[in-house]
């Protein structure tokens, strides 16, 4: 099989058309066109379904673009192992975590790691869903439980628990909650228990909400959370890490908490040796360590 044909069709593929197939590949449409039906000749098969507001893959060449897929992945595997054999970090780095712990912890603590690091490039994925490091959708993960794979390194990293925040200015205006019954006079902000987090906090939440509390907010982030109880919306069901960094947080009913959510770090065992992961991990466990130093101090 002719691997430029494969190469031209994962890229049309992917973008949906020729024409922005062509642009990334620096060909013209006629080109990749003549290398589709190609291809297709010689596979005696239709690979494209072709509409007007672009091409939609046929079953045969679903089954084609897995392969290629996959492929694509184990090259791109391969030449960062190449890459990360020398001194150097620098290249790209995938890394996957969390919308709260990457927009709240990781991103305002990335220019420390630029300024070390100048040449390295980040690609910062911020989601609930679990990307599979084995296939290549990401290089590094931050994820708020063990990874189940095995054939993956993995570090603990630390604990997290939810908590109840609110300012002091909303605090002063309402009044503080001196036990679960008193947020019948309170307006909590959460996350629906319906969408995606860790269970312990939708747990922590389902508790919370039999208290029947006097106003409710819901937020499908803890970024939204966070701004909302900043802005003396009402008291917030928060991670315990952002108290280092807003420190004009007040901690609402202290001995109410979630249980223990570890914290993971895990990249694929492909990548032991990289110089970019190796440069990551370092960076992440040193401001971790920084930041119980100055809790405890």
């Amino acid at each position: 099989m002719d691997w430029d044909k494969l190469r031209i069709f994962h890229a049309v593929a992917d973008a949906g058309s020729l024409t922005h197939a062509g642009d990334a590949l620096h060909l013209s449409q006629s080109a990749v066109s003549r290398q589709i039906r190609a291809l297709e000749d010689g596979l005696n098969a239709t690979l494209f379904h072709r509409h007007a507001r672009g091409l939609i893959l046929t079953e045969q060449g679903e089954l084609l673009f897995d392969a290629t897929k996959a492929m694509n992945q184990r090259l791109e595997a391969a030449v960062a192992r190449i890459r990360d054999s020398k001194e150097e970090v620098f290249g790209e780095l995938r890394v996957t975590t969390t919308t709260a712990f990457g927009s709240m912890w990781l991103a305002p603590r990335l220019p420390k790691l630029y300024e070390a690091y100048p040449d390295l490039r980040i690609d910062l994925m911020l989601e609930e869903r679990v990307l599979d490091l084995p296939m290549r959708e990401a290089d590094v993960a931050i994820r708020m439980k063990e990874p189940s794979q095995a054939d993956l390194i993995r570090k603990r990293l630390m604990d997290v628990h939810m908590r109840l925040y609110a300012t002091p200015s909303y605090l002063e205006a309402n009044g503080t909650p001196e036990k679960l019954e008193d947020l019948s006079k309170f307006r909590l902000i959460c996350q629906n228990t319906s969408a995606a987090q860790v269970s312990a906090g939708a747990a922590l939440v389902r508790e919370l909400l039999t208290y029947d509390v006097g106003s409710l907010l819901t937020v499908n982030n803890y970024f939204g959370v966070l701004q909302s109880v900043l802005n003396d919306l009402g008291i917030g069901v928060l991670p315990d890490y952002i108290t280092h960094d807003f420190p004009q947080l007040t901690r609402v009913l202290p001995s109410v908490e979630s249980k223990d959510i570890p914290v993971y770090l895990a990249y694929p065992e492909e990548l032991r040796a990289s110089k970019r992961i190796e440069a990551f991990r370092d960076f992440v466990t040193s401001e971790l360590i920084a930041q119980r130093r100055s809790t405890a101090s």
